[in-house]
C-alpha cells in the first residue's frame, strides 16, 4: 500500500477534490481507501438504535453488518487518539490510501488552497507538502502549483509521489506505546 495526503484549512475543498480524484485514480486501475481526520465529534450512529445503546452501555467496540457494508466503531472514551500507523493497519490491503487531514504527518501531501477564503496557505513549513492545488494557481506563493480543476494532473502527482506505508511485520502496524 502507498499513501498520500490532502491537507489544508477547513473549508478549502479537500473533500470536494477527493470526490473528483478518487474516480480518476480508480479509472487508472488503483484500489483506493481513505482515512479522514476530523476535529469534530463524529457520530455515525443514532440514539435509540441497538448499536448506539450497546456503545452507551459500555462496549469498547461495536461492529455493524448490513446488506451493503459493515462498520466498526471504536469508543475512545478517555484514550488518546491512535497514531496514523495504527489506523492504517486496520485497513484492508489496497493500492493507495488517501489521508484527509493529519496535516502535521510526515508523508507526501497536496495542499488545497483558495485565496478567496482569506486564509494563509500552510506552505512549505508543514511537513510533506509537495505541491499546492488552487483555483488560482498563479497566486500560490511557494512550490509547485496545480490547477484545482485539473484532476488528471493531480492524479498523476499523487501516483508519482505516494510513498509506501511503513507498517510492521505481516503488514500490520506495531503496537504504539501510547495506544493499547
Amino acid at each position: 500500500m502507498k499513501l498520500f495526503g490532502i491537507a489544508g484549512h477547513s473549508g478549502m475543498g479537500k473533500t470536494t477534490l477527493l470526490e473528483r480524484l478518487v474516480p480518476e485514480l480508480r479509472a487508472r486501475g488503483l484500489s483506493v481507501s481513505l482515512i479522514k481526520h476530523s476535529h469534530k465529534d463524529i457520530e455515525i450512529d443514532r440514539p435509540g438504535k441497538d448499536s448506539y445503546r450497546l456503545r452507551e452501555a459500555g462496549c469498547g467496540e461495536v461492529m455493524l453488518l448490513g446488506q451493503a457494508r459493515w462498520a466498526l466503531m471504536h469508543e475512545l472514551r478517555e484514550q488518546v487518539h491512535p497514531p496514523l500507523e495504527y489506523l492504517l493497519s486496520r485497513l484492508q490491503s489496497c493500492d493507495l490510501v488517501l489521508i484527509e487531514g493529519f496535516k502535521t504527518g510526515d508523508f507526501p501531501k497536496l495542499e488545497v488552497w483558495r485565496p478567496a477564503l482569506f486564509k494563509a496557505p500552510l506552505g512549505p513549513g508543514w511537513p510533506g507538502i509537495v505541491a499546492t492545488a488552487s483555483d488560482e494557481p498563479q497566486r500560490v506563493p511557494h512550490g509547485p502549483a496545480l490547477d484545482l480543476h485539473d484532476i488528471p494532473a493531480i492524479a498523476q502527482l499523487v501516483m508519482d509521489r505516494a510513498q509506501p506505508c511503513s507498517l510492521g511485520p505481516a503488514g500490520r502496524a506495531e503496537r504504539s506505546a501510547d495506544w493499547p
